[in-house]
Parts: C-alpha cells; structure tokens; sequence
C-alpha cells in the first residue's frame, strides 16, 4: 500500500473511510521513491494511462519500483484491463523494472476443494 491509497481510502463519508483504514491496519506502506515518480511519469508519458489517470500510473509505479509481486484493484479502467497491462509492462521493461502482476481481488482468489 502506498500513502496514495491512504489518501483515497480516507476520502468520502467519515465512517466508511473509517472501516477502510481499519482494513489496512498494519499494513506496510510504499513511499512514492524518485524511481517511482519517474516511472509514474514514464507510463503517462507512453500514453499507458490517460494523463487524467495519473493517481493510478502512481499506484502501478509504486508498486514496480517496490518490487511487489500483484497489484489488486477494483479499477478496470486504468490498471486491470489487459490492453492497459500490455502497456504498462512494455514501459516497466524499459525503465528496467518488472511490473506487477495486475489482477482484481476475484482473479486472486483461490478456491478450495468441496
């Protein structure tokens, strides 16, 4: 988790960012790293993500730069859509870094045997 997801989650209706927070707790949280921001920056600037999406080229940034094995999001959008991927792995490569594997929470999961 970085501090750019701290700041989404406490957004909105003081009681619901309240339960998001206390969902998070004790998780460790990213720093938004020089190599992160360029890499931010990088994705933008390859059009991997519309430039009015630059919170989310922050998230994927963090994430890479951080070495985290997969980045799980709701956002189908900008970050977990395949024809995204493709883009921000391509520009991953060339800043040397490997990209998260970008997945929502159900393609995560696992299911156990009956």
């Amino acid at each position: 988790m970085s501090d750019a997801v701290l700041a989404e989650i406490t957004r909105g209706d003081d009681v619901a960012a309240a339960r998001r927070l206390a969902v998070v707790e004790g998780i460790s949280v990213l720093s938004a790293t020089a190599p992160a921001q360029a890499l931010a920056r990088a994705f933008l600037q390859a059009a991997a993500m519309p430039s009015n999406a630059a919170i989310d080229a922050v998230h994927v940034a963090i994430a890479a730069a951080h070495g985290v094995d997969f980045l799980v999001t709701w956002n189908c959008t900008h970050i977990a859509n395949a024809a995204v991927r493709e883009k921000i792995e391509a520009v991953s490569r060339t800043a040397g870094v490997r990209a998260p594997v970008i997945c929502t929470p159900l393609e995560l999961s696992v299911e156990e045997d009956q």
